[in-house]
């Protein structure tokens, strides 16, 4: 082989085969024959969706390499818990388990095929593993040992055939443990009575015990109450369902709430993006924030199989978070992991814990779509907590809190100016602004927002904020044929989020295809069936336009029952009152207007409606005969 023909280079490989595969073979070889064919095939999807490459797939062993060994193991793990999985569901006599080896090494390529000890020695360390199992070389410890929520076992050097020198070997704890020691070094036999590994071994026999004792005291998990079909709310959707409980802020600074909610959101919108999951909006998990609240009890009312819930411990550049997800149906935890790290390594854990999902949920994600899962938009750290902050401000609707909310989205370009969400954020600050009557020029605001969203879109069009937000943009400029077509992308970007489904509704709505819009808001309040009031509103304004009143009243009702002070809602059932010819009740509703807003306009309130004017004429005329003005 000349030296032109190959290069050499350090890679992660990962070698897998079946315990048994012979016998197998022997006793069914179709059924195993089918059984490896879907096997393999998972691990192949795995090994690239953990950005790595199968080189060979001869028999039943697997070959593939790395650019990471973190990445490397983590699809290990990943395999062996779907094997598991899968495992559980056929007779034991024809379940099959992987053996896997991981090395960090050396290696000849030639033609996209590898050679070399790098690759015998996986294959060395595959053959040391359990069934079901992992062992990784010293090589590869050493890359990861902190890295990941494994526990690592040292086998101690083991002499592997065809390698010269005895090659270290660790067996991998899928349960997030500290490492334990083994095959120390042998020393001269002494009395029992002075033996130092014998007083070693009762030593740690007492902690053990005495963990075991304090582990099932105060930290074991909980007994789960399985929830019951029967009582959700909602009919469980036919697909991978879950609800992401607000991540807990345990830092004892209630300032910092807002990474924590961060860090939920950001894994609801991950997920989101991907029409293989059904996932619940921010606005209906986050109405559990503060409150002692039951699994069972989540799943039921949200009507979701899975829920996930964790806690955020922030302390100067240090961040712990804890996740851990539950199927509320088997009342069983599907993993519960802590993750130590600095504050400037929380794209990566949020990462780690959205696919750990999505494997625990048997949710296979392309090439591309593991891409726009973990897609963050911004390398500075200090840009994203300003964002969060600008989000969390967003939330409170009022002149002063959106302004703060421009003041963080400025600081957070002002760090990062290509940050696309912050941009985005921007543009919807500006709509905001127009809505509660904080802008001094609505146009101008307008045509900013249209500019900063569309400056998203020319760079990344796979922004769905950015669509959603030039769909709000043109809808309040009454440029209803360009709304929907944003809409709809922003949809298609992003089929399970609650917002970008109310925008498609929104759109369709304003632009009077009031039919149309009823299934989009339906969807909308099925992704977030609580705290959703803006869609209960508009939707109860598609019932209005149709001359379905009790259909509207209803509506309305539902959205004050979440906010009794919510002020569209009283405004838009007064309107809907003197339409279906109850006045008095029409009166009633708007004193409570006044009580919210004593200094509520009736000619600034129908400025902010983008309807064409027939409407919005024919919504103010029932208004002054509510009592508005």
């Amino acid at each position: 082989m000349s030296a032109e023909s190959f290069k050499r280079k350090l890679t992660a490989i990962l070698s897998a085969d079946v315990k048994g595969y012979s016998r197998l073979m022997g006793e069914n070889e179709a059924e195993t024959v089918k059984t490896l064919t879907v096997y393999r095939k998972i691990m192949g999807e795995l090994i690239q969706q953990h950005r790595g490459r199968v080189i060979d797939s001869p028999g039943d062993n697997i070959l593939a390499e790395f650019g990471s060994v973190v990445d490397a193991v983590q699809c290990s793990v990943a395999a062996q818990n779907e094997f598991k999985a899968r495992n559980a569901e056929l007779p034991e006599n024809r379940r099959m388990e992987f053996r896997i080896g991981v090395n960090l090494g050396d290696v000849i390529e030639e033609e996209n095929r590898i050679y070399g000890d790098g690759v015998n020695i996986a294959a060395r360390l595959e053959a040391l593993a359990d069934p079901g199992g992992i062992c990784i070389s010293k090589t590869a410890f050493d890359q990861i040992e902190t890295k990941l929520p494994l526990g690592y076992e040292y086998l101690g050097d083991q002499t592997v055939k065809n390698i010269a020198k005895p090659v270290g070997a660790y067996r991998v704890l899928m349960d997030p443990r500290v490492t334990v020691a083994r095959a120390k070094e042998k020393k001269p036999l002494a009395p029992m009575w002075r033996s130092k590994p014998v007083l070693a071994g009762a030593v740690a026999l007492l902690v053990v015990v005495i963990g075991a004792a304090i582990w099932n005291f105060y930290w074991r998990a909980p007994k789960i109450e399985p929830a019951s079909k029967e009582k959700m709310a909602f009919p469980l959707p036919d697909k991978p369902s879950i609800a992401v409980l607000p991540f807990v802020n345990i830092s004892g600074d209630p300032a910092k709430d807002y990474l924590s909610d961060g860090i939920t959101e950001e894994i609801i919108n991950a997920l989101a993006k991907l029409p293989q999951v059904f996932v619940i909006a921010r606005n209906s998990s986050f109405t559990y924030k503060g409150k002692p609240v039951k699994v069972q009890q989540v799943s039921e009312e949200m009507g979701v199989q899975y829920v996930l819930e964790g806690s955020v411990q922030w302390s100067d550049d240090r961040v712990r978070i804890t996740a851990q997800l539950i199927d509320a149906l088997k009342g069983h935890h599907l993993f519960s992991d802590r993750y130590d790290h600095e504050l400037k390594d929380i794209f990566a854990v949020q990462d780690v814990i959205t696919i750990k999902v999505l494997n625990a949920m048997r949710v296979a994600l392309t090439h591309g779509e593991q891409a726009r899962v973990v897609d963050k938009g911004t390398k500075n750290l200090d840009a994203y907590l300003k964002l969060l902050q600008a989000f969390a401000q967003m939330g409170g609707g009022n002149r002063e809190k959106v302004a703060l909310a421009r003041q963080s989205v400025e600081e957070s370009l002002a760090l990062d100016p290509q940050y696309a969400s912050a941009c985005a954020a921007l543009a919807h600050v500006n709509i905001m602004e127009v809505y509660v009557g904080g802008s001094k020029s609505p146009r101008e605001s307008l045509d900013r927002a249209e500019e900063l969203a569309r400056k998203v879109i020319s760079s990344d069009d796979s922004h769905m904020y950015a669509h959603c937000v030039l769909s709000l943009t043109y809808v309040f400029k009454r440029q209803f044929d360009k709304a929907i077509p944003e809409a709809e992308k922003a949809v298609a970007l992003s089929p399970s989020s609650a917002f970008a489904v109310f925008m498609l509704g929104t759109a369709l709505y304003h632009s009077e295809r009031f039919e149309e819009a009823i299934p989009y808001f339906k969807k909308s309040l099925r992704l977030s069936p609580t705290a959703n009031n803006q869609c209960l509103v508009n939707l109860g304004g598609v019932y209005r336009f149709l001359g379905r009143y009790d259909e509207a009243i209803e509506t309305f009702r539902k959205a004050l029952q979440f906010q009794p002070d919510y002020l569209p809602g009283h405004v838009n059932l007064a309107a809907t009152y003197v339409l279906a010819g109850r006045g008095e009740e029409a009166r009633s509703e708007a004193a409570e207007v006044m009580r919210i807003d004593p200094q509520f306009s009736l000619e600034r309130w129908a400025k902010t409606f983008p309807f064409r004017q027939a409407l919005v004429d024919q919504l103010v005329e029932a208004w002054r005969k509510a009592g508005l003005k």
